[in-house]
């Protein structure tokens, strides 16, 4: 790769260092709150500074950054144990296919597998790029430069007996320097050299990777100027007369257990030697493994398969329509047993994201089925925007605050609650147990970890700008207002 560092160059790259920095500070001391929103918005303000090609795909390219920013901004509005440590990679990958994706040409399609190809050669390149420009700027010393170097070295080795008797000489003449003087030792011993050096090293690399980024991000890669992005392909298509036979055996097997679950789960009725809650757990991940296995089939089956004339056509259409509907009753079962065994034992976030799943498959169903009659509708364009829409939503409802709400709502009712489960959550399971406190403060163990907490919380040091979060500050301020007691 060809390497021109211009002078424009020089002060970007006093730039990138900068938001080395900034990243090194936002990331890397403490827990992440306001830091995150602070970093997105200073790099996004570098990249449009930067970039001044025409953007393309600005429709899907404005969902991907409003995506990022609602992601980001979660980390200030609330906490959560899954989406904290999971948003820290898919924010960034998010990012970088959002930057690709606006400064790529048009014809690369971004929803085909081979676009990954051109993310892994922008990546590999901007490191290409850093790293040649570190080898470029680090020169052979001539005769000239080696022979200043030689004589700072005499310099500092005349000077600094001269300058030690200096010192004493002016600690003698003024208390103040001197007690400053004596100070300088024990500093250095509080500071840690090793951790402020891989800091540093941080900051070097955060700040070469953005700057090799930048720098390639308006250039053309090899697989674009060669138009390698979308080669021919051998595709190898399915006989339809053995898809044709294998759906049909599907559908008549689904359709004897869909007869079975009307009869006895749908009409209110139940096995006898089950309680509801066996029942739901019995039988819940099995039927979401065959829904999966239905929509996998279901995609091959409208991709790959070859259909040779039209009353073909049209009995493959009708036995996918009745693979569809036989897996939404299969979802809806799922579901209904799900909703079972949290009436038995509460509300969790595998729980409550299992919930969710379903729902997120219910409506790619749906467009599947639209997709079975009218085939000109592009099937790769929806699962993806509707998957990056679908993990948006759920870090906005913000699941913890839902699971929280309904076993509080689910104890007024049975008055049976896990305090312990609460107590593993983010501050909003914290505010969970004071709320339950409010309702019922005699409750087993719950004063002791409410302690606990406010025992954790007064030990905390003051919190830094980067930390800043809305329910944080909420959570500390009720349960300092708690009247425990000893």
């Amino acid at each position: 790769m060809d390497v021109q560092v211009t002078k424009r160059d020089w002060p970007f790259l006093l730039v990138c260092v900068g938001l080395g920095i900034l990243a090194e500070l936002s990331f890397f001391h403490e827990e992440i709150g306001l830091s995150y929103l602070v970093f997105i918005a200073v790099f996004y303000a570098v990249f449009f500074l930067r970039i001044s090609i025409p953007f393309q795909r600005r429709r899907i390219g404005l969902l991907l950054m409003a995506a990022v920013w609602l992601l980001a901004g979660s980390y200030l509005f609330y906490n959560s144990t899954l989406f904290y440590p999971l948003n820290l990679v898919v924010i960034p990958a998010l990012v970088f296919f959002h930057l690709i994706m606006i400064t790529s040409q048009n014809k690369i399609v971004w929803s085909k597998p081979a676009f990954l190809i051109l993310l892994i050669m922008k990546l590999k390149e901007a490191i290409q790029y850093s790293t040649r420009f570190c080898i470029g700027t680090v020169k052979p010393m001539d005769e000239g430069t080696g022979k200043t170097i030689k004589r700072i070295v005499i310099g500092l080795i005349t000077g600094i007996p001269l300058l030690l008797v200096i010192i004493g000489l002016l600690m003698s003449a003024d208390k103040v320097f001197q007690d400053m003087i004596l100070k300088l030792p024990s500093f250095i011993i509080r500071f840690n050299f090793t951790e402020e050096l891989l800091r540093l090293i941080v900051v070097i690399v955060l700040s070469l990777l953005f700057f090799g980024i930048f720098q390639v991000l308006p250039r053309r890669t090899e697989i674009e100027t060669n138009n390698v992005m979308n080669p021919e392909k051998k595709h190898i298509y399915w006989d339809s007369v053995i898809v044709v036979t294998i759906l049909a055996m599907l559908n008549l097997v689904y359709a004897i257990f869909v007869a079975i679950q009307f009869a006895y789960f749908f009409g209110g009725g139940l096995q006898a030697e089950l309680t509801y809650a066996e029942y739901a757990r019995k039988g819940f991940f099995e039927l979401l493994l065959v829904t999966l296995i239905n929509w996998t089939l279901l995609i091959f089956v409208l991709k790959r398969v070859n259909t040779p004339n039209k009353a073909m056509k049209l009995t493959l259409k009708i036995l996918n329509t009745l693979l569809i509907i036989v897996s939404g009753v299969m979802l809806v079962s799922a579901f209904g047993r799900l909703s079972m065994y949290e009436a038995a034992y509460g509300f969790t976030v595998d729980r409550i994201l299992a919930h969710a799943f379903m729902i997120f498959l219910m409506v790619i169903f749906a467009y599947t089925f639209i997709r079975v009659w009218v085939e000109r509708l592009a099937i790769l364009h929806f699962y993806l925007i509707t998957s990056l829409l679908f993990y948006v939503v759920l870090n906005v409802i913000h699941i913890e605050q839902l699971i929280v709400t309904n076993n509080l709502e689910r104890y007024e009712q049975t008055e049976k609650i896990d305090i312990y489960y609460l107590s593993t959550l983010s501050y909003t399971g914290i505010e969970g147990l004071i709320e339950l406190y409010k309702i019922e403060p005699d409750y087993p163990e719950l004063q002791r970890l409410l302690r606990i907490e406010q025992r954790k919380l007064e030990m905390k040091q003051p919190d830094s700008w980067q930390t800043f979060n809305f329910k944080k500050q909420e959570v500390i301020e009720k349960i300092q207002r708690l009247d425990l007691e000893v």
